[in-house]
């Protein structure tokens, strides 16, 4: 019977799939919605439900819901690393053979493959990793209320907490901030925003500070590039590695960063990444 392999990634923004044969050989992709299985596990479970339906009933005309053929599942998720997630995600979703990691692993196997080197993923959360002498090391990744720093979800908090600041006269009120209390109504509505806001929908405000030259724009991307400094010289060994940029937000911030090391292009991305373990894992079934 013919094996196929399904890889996931999944983050705070959105989760791609992609269906292949045993060998490796893409017959199918698509996109989903969000998928951070700590901060919203019913949402991810739905739309990673969805997402793997989509490229099953591309490629073969089934869905999870019905008779699968043997199947290697690699799912790389943001938020697996919080206590009790995986559990949860792992009873909700309907394949037996299913191995879920984070998504700094495949990050850093798609963009690395099996080279050393230093991953600084920025999307709707962050995190950073080192792949060194065959072993993986990363930090960061725990999360908006707990730092996820020079993300998309840290620059649309960090928008609306400078708009909050300004408004209460401990800032400077700028054309940027005043725009985006006259869109959400004021503090008020700033405030009302914040009350059921997920790292997802501050993301949604990054654009806002990445492409805007304020002057509040630019004390947030500068706080952003020195974070990224100081996480990416926690994990350098001596010689340097490599560091490679990656995520939505990785090209636009690894501008404004300024590195002595060697920045270089990724070899492929996560999707990549978890294609390449369940192609692993299907060899070794």
């Amino acid at each position: 019977m013919t094996v196929y392999l399904l890889a996931v990634d999944g983050g705070g923004t959105g989760c791609r799939a992609a269906l292949a044969d045993a060998t490796g050989q893409v017959l199918a992709r698509a996109n989903g919605g969000p998928a951070n299985i700590a901060s919203d596990p019913e949402t991810a479970a739905r739309n990673l439900v969805s997402v793997c339906d989509d490229v099953l009933l591309q490629a073969l005309g089934i869905s999870s819901a019905g008779s699968l053929p043997p199947l290697h599942v690699v799912m790389g998720l943001a938020g697996s690393n919080a206590t009790g997630s995986v559990a949860r995600i792992r009873a909700a979703l309907p394949f037996a053979s299913l191995r879920i990691e984070t998504d700094a692993l495949i990050a850093v196997k798609g963009a690395l493959q099996d080279g050393d080197g230093i991953v600084a993923a920025l999307g709707t959360g962050s995190v950073f990793a080192r792949q060194w002498q065959g072993t993986m090391r990363s930090i960061g990744g725990h999360g908006l209320a707990l730092g996820d720093e020079a993300s998309g979800a840290w620059l649309g908090r960090g928008l609306l907490s400078l708009a909050v600041l300004a408004e209460d006269g401990l800032g400077n009120m700028t054309p940027l901030l005043r725009s985006i209390l006259d869109e959400l109504g004021g503090v008020e509505g700033v405030t009302g925003f914040s009350l059921t806001a997920r790292p997802a929908d501050y993301a949604k405000l990054a654009p806002r500070v990445v492409l805007s030259g304020d002057p509040a724009a630019m004390v947030l991307l500068d706080r952003a590039a020195a974070d990224i400094a100081a996480y990416v010289t926690a994990l350098q060994p001596d010689p340097p590695l490599p560091v490679v940029f990656l995520g939505s937000l990785g090209p636009a911030l690894a501008q404004r960063v300024t590195l002595q090391w060697d920045v270089r292009a990724p070899l492929g991305n996560a999707l990549d990444g978890a294609l390449q373990l369940a192609l692993q894992q299907g060899r070794m079934a």
